[in-house]
């Protein structure tokens, strides 16, 4: 039987990863011999560590020796510990030129919809966003009695009519972050190119306002925005009659856009990780990465966030700024973190979820230092609040929860229109009216949940090159961009995943 595969990441490291599961007594490289079973994912320590020495991975330290651990030792939450260290954030030091094609690459184009104000789309949908909670229910039955009707059948070029409901908008402050996050993340759906057109609908006297919304953004009524306030229009059922009549109004509108032609330069990818394991940072994440590096050079745009998922790593982009006013901006948001984190009683500075563990994630900067892969190695070239506008190409950061549905509510508010997703342990998750697209990170999880995966980024650990696969990952991007379905489309995730970040007290 052939000894159990490891691997050792950088030269530097003091741990082997398990590929496979190393039994008890298992031969390992270097002479070392497996004190006990290590399940596949966790680590090994490959050198003598010290109480109170650092416990590298990646070539990065991402926790401490809590008791001495001898080579063949199984490195997990029950023998290390977490303290605070100095990072070198040495601001800008690794930012390059902007990228370009490479020699022999050529222009990538994919099949989308021009909008009005230029930008592109890759998907037709009509939307329905609520103001506020109390208006969620009405949302829904409009979505619901259109899609009863059946009138869609005559739309062939609308993909469909999708309510957007959360639980906020009243019982916060008229003005403030929390507010204005709101507000942000409200107009980036309603202007979002993977809308045709899209109907706003209240109740009438919460604190997120229409008509303030409409003011502050400029807004016009017409084929493309309509509102609705169920207080005005006599109740629900009549809310509902109308929005039906709304919606019916925008058909003909939507239904004439169609697909063209359009450079890979429209493209803005939204990048989230979730259900980690200790694969992602091996396979999924830096395959990522590397289709990221070929969307940049083609003038595109990828958007990396989840802060507290980036402390630990926080270096590694400060480093790839494109300046140090840039590289600022990221300890501002790590220091932010703190606070509020702090105001709770909480701590960045804390484990992963149960999930993470299992697969061997032991640290915060050991998911973080994973996670940050997804970035590829392009320059830093701007620093974004939740739901703001991207408004710059290349590789750029959003500040988000580390939470995955309420981070990637924020990536689509800003622009993103194309998502790529990594899982080790098998996040169920869509994100309309973007696409979502699933990476595993080992080939079990892809076998088990193949309906929810659409891409098996565990063959890395078979031979396949990082590069190879970030191409394929990336002609996969331009595809569903063109409008074939993700797994998670298919199933019909996206409807429940829209959840604007709470940060303010509840009144």
């Amino acid at each position: 039987m052939a000894d159990p595969r490891t691997l050792r990441l950088n030269a530097a490291d003091n741990v082997l990863i398990a590929i496979d599961t190393v039994p008890q007594g298992a031969a390992l490289p270097g002479g070392l011999t497996a004190t006990r079973t290590v399940p596949r994912g966790h680590k090994i320590a490959c050198a003598p560590i010290p109480a109170g020495a650092p416990v590298r991975k990646f070539g990065q330290v991402i926790a401490f020796a809590g008791v001495d651990i001898a080579p063949g030792d199984w490195v997990h939450e029950h023998n290390v510990m977490l303290k605070d260290f100095e990072r070198d954030y040495a601001f800008a030091s690794e930012a390059r030129p902007l990228e370009t094609l490479l020699p022999g690459e050529t222009p990538a184009t994919f099949e989308g919809f021009r909008r009005p104000d230029g930008r592109a789309g890759t998907r037709n949908y009509i939307g329905i966003l609520s103001s506020v909670n109390c208006s969620a229910t009405v949302a829904d039955f409009v979505a619901d009695e259109v899609a009863r009707s059946g009138i869609l059948a005559d739309y062939p070029n609308i993909d469909g009519v999708v309510p957007f409901t959360h639980g906020t908008g009243c019982g916060m402050g008229s003005k403030g972050e929390e507010f204005d996050i709101l507000a942000r993340t409200q107009w980036g759906y309603a202007s979002h190119p993977n809308f045709a057109a899209v109907l706003v609908i209240g109740l009438g006297c919460e604190v997120f306002q229409i008509p303030r919304l409409k003011e502050a953004y400029g807004i016009t009524e017409g084929d493309h925005f309509q509102s609705l306030v169920i207080q005005e229009a006599g109740g629900t059922r009549k809310s509902v009659a109308r929005g039906v009549d709304k919606i019916k109004d925008m058909l003909a509108f939507a239904n004439a856009s169609r697909r063209e032609t359009v450079a890979a330069s429209e493209l803005s990818l939204a990048l989230q990780c979730g259900g980690s394991d200790g694969y992602s940072g091996l396979t999924a994440n830096p395959a990522l990465g590397a289709a990221v590096d070929m969307l940049v050079r083609q003038g595109g745009t990828a958007i990396l966030s989840e802060t507290p998922e980036i402390y630990g790593a926080e270096h590694l982009l400060t480093r790839r700024a494109e300046s140090e006013e840039v590289g600022r901006k990221i300890v501002d948001l790590i220091d932010w973190w703190r606070a509020y984190a702090a105001q709770a009683g909480g701590e960045l500075n804390n484990n992963p979820s149960p999930g993470n563990k299992a697969g061997g994630l032991t640290t915060i900067l050991e998911k973080s230092l994973g996670a940050v892969a997804k970035g590829g190695t392009s320059t830093l070239r701007g620093v974004y609040r939740y739901a703001e506008r991207i408004d710059r190409k290349g590789f750029v950061y959003m500040d988000t929860p580390g939470y995955d549905p309420v981070a990637a509510t924020g990536q689509v508010a800003g622009g993103a229109n194309v998502l790529c997703f990594t899982t080790g342990r098998g996040s169920a998750y869509g994100c309309k009216p973007t696409p979502s697209i699933k990476l595993a990170t080992n080939t079990d999880l892809y076998r088990r949940m193949e309906d929810d995966m659409d891409i098996n980024c565990g063959d890395v650990l078979d031979g396949v090159s990082i590069e190879e696969k970030g191409r394929e990952i990336f002609s996969t991007i331009l595809d569903v961009a063109s409008g074939t379905k993700s797994k998670s489309e298919l199933l019909g995730y996206g409807r429940n995943e829209f959840v604007p970040w709470q940060i303010g007290a509840v009144m």
